[in-house]
């Protein structure tokens, strides 16, 4: 089976990634994309992350009626913080039929000599990059590189805790029952 990895903080998940993650799987040879949720991103501050269980459960509920679409606390179970390259170790391990590629934008691309281990990730493992303005990919020898063109929204999981601290509704920028979870349990508040 053919996988892609999106890894994100998802905080909170948000109808932009629920778009590029279905983009992928419908227009790749991708058999389903995995939505890991980072406990801990070594590169973003977690003081403003909602508790991961929490994340995790709303990505849930945004996909649930989706096939193409499965969600991952793989890295709830990893040191932390975690690192891709660890991540995709383990899961080859634990599902050595399968074939995993890292979904990522052209922005985090652009980062990806930053990561650790960046040399193995980019020479062991497929890299499909959806492109976003501003951030253009140069080809990198010997990396197994895909660049696609996904539809994108120009909302962030910054905006939309933003707009639930102003009070203003979120809808539409997250799907209908994430929105309904959120607003009951008071998240971002």
């Amino acid at each position: 089976m053919k996988i892609g990895l999106y890894f994100g903080s998802f905080n909170p998940v948000h109808t932009g990634h629920l778009i590029i993650a279905s983009h992928i799987a419908n227009h790749t040879d991708l058999d389903q994309v995995w939505l890991v949720v980072s406990p801990q991103n070594p590169l973003k501050p977690s003081a403003v992350l909602l508790n991961e269980y929490d994340r995790l459960h709303l990505v849930r509920l945004a996909i649930e009626n989706d096939p193409q679409l499965k969600v991952s606390e793989i890295e709830f179970k990893l040191p932390r913080p975690s690192y891709t390259i660890d991540t995709l170790i383990h899961l080859q391990e634990k599902y050595p039929k399968h074939t995993f590629s890292v979904i990522m934008g052209s922005d985090s691309y652009q980062n990806l000599p930053r990561w650790k281990n960046a040399s193995l990730l980019m020479n062991q493992y497929r890299i499909i990059v959806y492109m976003r303005p501003g951030f253009p990919v140069e080809e990198t020898e010997g990396v197994n590189l895909v660049q696609l063109n996904a539809p994108l929204l120009d909302i962030s999981s910054t905006i939309i805790r933003n707009t639930i601290k102003s009070g203003k509704t979120i809808r539409y920028l997250v799907p209908d029952n994430v929105r309904a979870e959120i607003e009951s349990n008071h998240y971002y508040k």
